[in-house]
């Protein structure tokens, strides 16, 4: 399947083929414009409402769950390196270089925010399938949609 194919079946991607969205978003369209007060979700320039392109709640869900994960472990293992090193130091007589519990402290750090990065990317992005544990396949395949519309909008860019 290819990546086109695979974006067009997300619930929430913005260039998603919708059966008669035309039809659709003229209707949305004539019923925000009688009605000022639901006015605020539409964008004139998209055609959609919020709603159409809002991330749907399992996908979001899921994502949080990744990046507590991904990000929070690392994040955890920081402070606790500042933590333990000052124990070492202030309880036994061993010297802990300070260059080494920083550099350790910030490697973990560092993980923690690549972390949130891959937490989002690795979740699966298909409201109906939750994807594995460290989520690999899931990383691959989101990866390759939003590269692939980085190249479109920087084609278009380029077009314009």
């Amino acid at each position: 399947m290819s990546i086109e194919t695979e974006r067009n079946q997300l619930a929430f991607a913005s260039s998603k083929k919708r059966e008669n969205s035309n039809e659709a978003n003229t209707k949305t369209a004539k019923n925000f414009q009688s009605n000022p007060a639901k006015r605020t979700g539409y964008s004139e320039n998209a055609g959609y409402i919020k709603e159409q392109l809002a991330i749907p709640r399992a996908v979001s869900q899921r994502m949080i769950r990744r990046v507590a994960a991904f990000c929070g472990i690392p994040t955890l293992l920081s402070i606790s390196t500042l933590i333990i090193s000052y124990l070492i130091l202030t309880y036994t007589k061993v010297v802990l270089s300070p260059v080494i519990v920083l550099l350790l402290s910030l490697g973990f750090f560092g993980l923690g925010f690549v972390g949130i990065t891959y937490g989002a990317i690795s979740a699966s992005w298909e409201e109906n399938r939750t994807g594995g544990i460290i989520g690999l396949q899931e990383f691959s395949t989101n990866w390759g949609r939003v590269t692939d519309i980085w190249r479109e909008n920087k084609q278009k860019k380029h077009n314009q």
